[in-house]
């Protein structure tokens, strides 16, 4: 028999949570950067194991929402978490019981959904302050197991597996099982590109920008072509983004036109420009193209 269910990730900015998803599926689903609040939209990372089919829900980091975009970002963890067979609740370890994750582990307790703790980034802590973190952590809520865990190194996760697969409800798969995520490819580009936004900009660029892809078409001779646009919020921003004599958005395109290649392991040409439009993170249209519901809709 069969097993398949939603196992959602969820937690504070920079919990680990995109890093414990690509190890888990072995790809680059979702980006990944030093920078809290990368990840935006919810993304489905999809793991056979054996006779079981687990759907790894990451959730865009939660934290106290400005904009009508941060409110949607909020929505889609709280929605993915709710809509889930299971919850894993990943602490930062390193970080610790931060005010934010204290709300954060009380919310999550106060809507009675089974859950179990993560505590991501065991290498990075004297394991002597893991034990009290966790006591600390299980008087906020009721978790019905914890796991330490490295997403980067993968320390940890043939335990945490193991337990995924027992939590998961008797039914057929979902998805084919060569699929690893139902994410289109125009928003998989989208991303990648803004992985590179916030991998080669100063703090304030990233979050003041979004992509989207105008048109992903396939090449007669196999190659994609990708036309994207990236929108910035202020003219500086737009400067920064475009470099001395260009050299920024070529830096930019050109790492994510390798990073692409690897993902759709075909040859990728990609053409970027950038348009100033204060006030996207306001509008429905550009919210809905991040890949995320309008919480004003």
């Amino acid at each position: 028999m069969t097993k398949c269910g939603f196992i959602a990730l969820i937690g504070a900015p920079n919990a680990g949570k995109s890093t414990l998803l690509n190890r888990l599926t072995g790809a680059k689903l979702s980006i990944v950067t030093p920078k809290a609040q990368t990840t935006r939209a919810r993304v489905l990372g999809i793991l056979v194991r054996d006779a079981a089919q687990m759907l790894f829900v990451d959730t865009p980091g939660i934290f106290a929402p400005k904009r009508r975009l941060d409110r949607a970002m909020v929505a889609a963890a709280w929605d993915g978490a709710s809509e889930a067979d299971y919850v894993l609740l990943l602490v930062d370890a390193k970080a610790g019981l931060t005010e934010p994750v204290r709300e954060i582990v009380t919310q999550a307790a106060a809507s009675g959904r089974k859950m179990a703790l993560v505590l991501n980034k065991i290498d990075l802590i004297d394991r002597q302050k893991l034990l009290p973190l966790t006591q600390a952590l299980a008087e906020l809520a009721s978790f019905e197991q914890v796991f330490m865990i490295s997403a980067q190194s993968g320390d940890g996760l043939d335990a945490l597996l193991d337990y995924c697969t027992g939590k998961l409800p008797e039914g057929p798969f979902l998805y084919p099982e060569d699929e690893m995520t139902d994410v289109p490819e125009r928003l998989l580009a989208a991303e990648i590109v803004r992985e590179q936004i916030f991998l080669q900009t100063r703090d304030e660029v990233p979050y003041g920008t979004t992509v989207e892809t105008e048109s992903f078409k396939e090449q007669k001779n196999g190659a994609i072509r990708i036309d994207a646009v990236i929108y910035v919020s202020r003219p500086g921003h737009k400067a920064i983004l475009i470099g001395a004599g260009g050299s920024r958005i070529r830096e930019i395109g050109a790492r994510a036109r390798a990073e692409l290649m690897r993902l759709f392991e075909t040859k990728v040409d990609l053409f970027l420009r950038v348009a100033e439009r204060p006030g996207w993170d306001e509008e429905a249209a550009r919210i809905r193209a991040t890949g995320l519901t309008d919480p004003k809709s």
